[in-house]
């Protein structure tokens, strides 16, 4: 059996070795997110020529390595022991020893914590390679239907609403379509969110990428929130692609927030107006509140 501690076993090379031993370093390497077959032969080579392979689940890096007769032993490196592992790891590189890298699915380092052990291995001066593949944020781009020219990869939102708002108020004047991780069982609540935030955005939420039942469906914010509150949570891994904002949507979220403070003003005192449309909607509390003075709200708070 593969170690899973990292500890000095002889290499089992399996089919896949490469012809001449790896250079000491650390090799990023990406793995499929879905299809086994979305791997490169460049992988294959490095997995197999490897002194160890940081994982985040052993049980899942297994049944690749399995499917491709890799025998190269396994360490576990993610959010949970990283700063425990990570250490030991730039001990082996720096002993002369090739590290190779992968999350469960995808590319290392995207909504992981192995860009600590980049910096790390860069401050010692140790090598660091990374080997191209599968990534769930760049294939929803390719699929979403919606501009790809320039783009910001936000990763996972808050799970809190409030919390998640304000992130997205944050991010409403980014001049790019918005790549979003979302988990399926808070998908009708974040896209519910996004339009309060946003505006009626196009989007395309974009499911269980490069396996049998992908799909994607297309909409705007509004509408696919009262999709997927309707039918409920969907199965699988999500991600949520949002168009880049327009000049209407820079109108709609203006015409949101002085709706939203009229009405607020029009029960509660300009203090707790302008804190309860901050929490509604994300914004800032200084922009609300200096809205709320242009609309006629009196120059101090009770």
């Amino acid at each position: 059996m593969p170690s899973l501690d990292g500890g000095p076993e002889q290499v089992n090379r399996g089919r896949n070795a490469p012809s001449a031993p790896l250079e000491a370093g650390l090799y990023l390497v990406a793995t499929p997110i879905g299809n086994l077959g979305d791997i490169t032969l460049r992988a294959l080579s490095v997995l197999s020529g490897a002194s160890v392979i940081a994982c985040e689940d052993s049980r899942v890096t297994r049944k690749l390595l399995a499917a491709h007769g890799i025998e190269t032993p396994m360490t576990l490196y993610h959010e949970h022991n990283a700063q425990r592992a990570r250490p030991a790891l730039v001990r082996r590189m720096a002993a002369g020893e090739a590290v190779a890298l992968v999350s469960d699915a995808g590319t290392p380092l995207i909504s992981d914590p192995g860009y600590k052990l980049v910096t790390e291995a860069c401050a010692q001066g140790i090598k660091v390679t990374a080997l191209p593949g599968a990534s769930a944020a760049l294939i929803a781009l390719q699929l979403s239907g919606l501009p790809s020219d320039a783009f910001f990869f936000a990763g996972f939102m808050p799970p809190k609403s409030a919390a998640r708002k304000r992130a997205l108020a944050e991010l409403a004047a980014v001049p790019g379509s918005l790549v979003f991780y979302e988990s399926a069982r808070r998908l009708a609540e974040f896209l519910a969110d996004a339009a309060a935030v946003l505006g009626s955005r196009k989007a395309s939420v974009c499911r269980e990428l490069t396996k049998l039942h992908e799909d994607v469906i297309e909409g705007t914010l509004d509408v696919l929130a009262a999709r997927y509150k309707a039918d409920g949570p969907p199965k699988g891994e999500i991600v949520v692609v949002v168009a880049p904002p327009g000049a209407a949507d820079a109108g709609q979220a203006a015409d949101r927030l002085d709706e939203l403070l009229k009405a607020a003003m029009a029960r509660f005192t300009l203090r707790d107006a302008v804190d309860h449309v901050a929490a509604e909607s994300g914004l800032p509390r200084r922009r609300v509140y200096a809205r709320a003075l242009e609309l006629g709200g009196p120059q101090k708070e009770e």
